[in-house]
């Protein structure tokens, strides 16, 4: 388990709705700071709050980000990009590699980068990627297609750090109550109650937040025959 009392917190996209609940949810639980990090980070009127401009895109962005914060004890990915539609067909190229870049590689990247510094704490130290119920669910296009990808990916990175203590913990949820889910039609979890979800299973020694019934729902089909799960499939037998 990984405490969040004394801990040094970095989130990700931590201006928009969820990033802004794990800022103020971790200095609750007692985290001595957090680095509040996104392309233009905005002012905080808390001392314990360093805002850290962070371009999770930008290998460069993310060195600068590491030797900014060497004392970190948990990672929070959780800057994430959407699409206009839901068609893999039907996105631009540019959405593509948005997706690509903002939902995989830059949470894979800024694990990697920050792994020895966790690992090097001897404990006590986490990882946290906001993944989705559509990393199991191919309905988005390529929203879904990397939040799969960063779903094996954290699982690869849970074993891979198990060894040196570092807690590598994976959340799940359907529609959260955002401005990016702000057209979305259906039930929309309320942001605090995702963060207060993924806290209590982080200091629980948990490693992973199903934070909805959608979630729980999707993953349990994983095992059910394709038509099951796409019922269009089914739809011309």
């Amino acid at each position: 388990m990984t405490s969040l009392n004394g801990a040094v917190v970095l989130v990700t996209g931590a201006n928009g709705g969820i990033g802004t609940h794990f800022v103020h949810d971790a200095l609750a639980r007692g985290a001595a700071k957090v680095y509040a990090t996104a392309r233009n980070p905005r002012d905080w009127d808390d001392e314990r709050i360093v805002p850290l401009t962070l371009d999770v895109t930008d290998p460069a962005s993310i060195r600068a980000a590491v030797e900014q914060a060497p004392d970190v004890t948990v990672l929070i990915n959780n800057a994430g990009a959407s699409v206009s539609s839901a068609g893999i067909l039907t996105h631009t190229d540019e959405e593509i590699r948005q997706n690509v870049e903002t939902n995989f590689l830059g949470p894979l990247f800024l694990a990697r980068a920050f792994a020895p510094i966790l690992s090097a704490k001897g404990g006590d130290t986490a990882i946290i990627d906001i993944h989705s119920a559509l990393s199991w669910w191919a309905v988005a296009g390529i929203y879904s297609a990397t939040k799969a990808a960063l779903w094996s990916a954290t699982n690869s990175l849970r074993l891979e750090l198990h060894p040196a203590g570092v807690q590598v913990v994976g959340v799940h949820v359907g529609y959260v109550d955002t401005a990016m889910a702000a057209h979305a039609e259906g039930p929309k979890l309320d942001p605090a109650d995702l963060v207060t979800q993924t806290f209590d299973v982080l200091q629980a020694g948990g490693y992973e937040v199903l934070a909805d019934d959608t979630s729980v729902r999707v993953k349990a089909g994983l095992s059910a025959p394709l038509e099951a799960v796409y019922p269009q499939l089914a739809s011309d037998n």
